[in-house]
């Protein structure tokens, strides 16, 4: 009795860091629909960027590999109150799942074009796949299971090469499994599929994450859990730092010197998200398992404020897209936009390519939105945590 409700209690420091994550990752799509420069350049380039603006994108690398590590974790975290067949098909149907909501909800919500124009193949695609995968993979031992996940993680920047060597003119297939630079695939007349997450390196990332799921078991003690993060988060940054000095292996956009020094560190840390790069992974898993450790007893309103966010991931997800989006309508209306304005050149209705404010706005639209959605989330926390219907853990 003891051990099973063990099992069933919430591990605080997960929740916190996946609320957090959350957050910031409303900052970066709030971004994307109402700041000014957002369609016009690359918040990343150097060349083109402010340091503000640069780490209001640059923070939010923090959120896919993060959300995606943890939802490893916790599939971990399930299977020590289900058998391995249990388990895989909990996640086999809740990939699936997850792949047909990125497709009919999260395309919608993106777009607001109702006849499904563009279908975008975003983190819930790429989460949604390597959940079938890892699913079929639970039944192995653990040490397959993280032999796998290293050898993607590790390795799979080794596709760099032949990529190059086309000029990323790759199939479809080659473009689901690695490359994935937002290509345009018609699939039917005037209907195209948007590739933006490959999978195969999310799915090592997940692999990772369900095999450090091991340190949060009930039996682990929780001073060696915490030394256990803090050692290989750190060994994580260093390897960055001295992979992303070497200047070679393990990430497809090489670093150089700019005209100053602030611009050459823009440049050193403007590594690739899509697909995520082996640097990409170390930078951003690192500091994350560091907090992870951190947050280990701490308890504060701020802890509280975020827990809310990280107990209910997917419907605070899909419901900060919407918002956004509605929020972006209304602002295209009193920005003087009309009827003629919705269909433009990008993809997003009612997000013309000239539209926006600076980023103090954006920044003011990001707290409303989070404020907005804390009362929602916070009610279906408390409904999730004293209703038991099954539908209620694939939402």
């Amino acid at each position: 009795m003891n051990q099973l409700i063990a099992t069933k209690k919430r591990v605080q420091s997960i929740d916190i860091l996946r609320g957090i994550i959350m957050i910031i990752m409303a900052l970066d799509h709030v971004r994307d629909y109402f700041h000014s420069d957002a369609f016009q350049h690359d918040p990343l380039n150097p060349a083109t960027t402010t340091p503000l603006l640069y780490f209001t994108r640059w923070i939010t690398h923090f959120c896919a590999p993060t959300f995606v590590f943890l939802a490893g974790a916790s599939a971990y975290l399930v299977g020590l109150r289900k058998t391995k067949a249990e388990l895989s098909g909990f996640l086999i149907r809740r990939g699936i799942w997850l792949i047909l909501i990125e497709v009919v909800v999260i395309s919608l919500a993106w777009t607001f074009n109702p006849s499904y124009n563009s279908i975008i193949f975003q983190v819930i695609w790429a989460i949604g796949i390597s959940m079938v995968i890892l699913g079929l993979a639970v039944r192995l031992p653990y040490g397959v299971i993280f032999a796998l996940g290293a050898l993607i993680v590790l390795g799979h920047n080794l596709l760099d090469y032949p990529e190059a060597a086309h000029k990323h003119n790759v199939s479809f297939i080659w473009d689901l499994l690695h490359d994935a630079r937002f290509d345009n695939y018609t699939f039917a007349p005037n209907h195209i599929l948007i590739i933006a997450y490959a999978f195969v390196p999310w799915t090592g990332i997940m692999f990772m994450g369900y095999c450090a799921g091991k340190l949060f078991a009930p039996t682990v003690d929780p001073l060696k859990r915490q030394r256990s993060l803090l050692i290989i988060g750190s060994g994580l940054i260093v390897s960055f730092v001295v992979l992303r000095l070497l200047n070679g292996y393990g990430d497809p956009q090489p670093w150089a010197h700019q005209q100053n020094g602030l611009a050459t560190f823009l440049s050193f840390m403007n590594i690739n998200k899509y697909p995520p790069s082996l640097m990409y992974a170390c930078i951003t898993i690192g500091p994350s398992l560091i907090m992870l450790a951190l947050l280990e007893h701490v308890q504060n309103r701020f802890t509280e404020f975020t827990k809310v966010f990280g107990r209910v991931p997917f419907f605070y997800y899909v419901l900060h897209l919407y918002l956004i989006h509605i929020l972006t309508v209304i602002a295209f209306y009193i920005s003087g936009y009309g009827s003629k304005d919705i269909v433009g050149q990008s993809p997003f209705f009612f997000r013309p390519l000239k539209f926006g404010y600076d980023l103090g706005m954006v920044y003011l639209v990001w707290v409303v939105v989070i404020l907005l959605l804390y009362p929602l989330c916070r009610w279906y926390n408390k409904y999730k945590s004293t209703h038991t219907q099954w539908w209620l853990s694939y939402l």
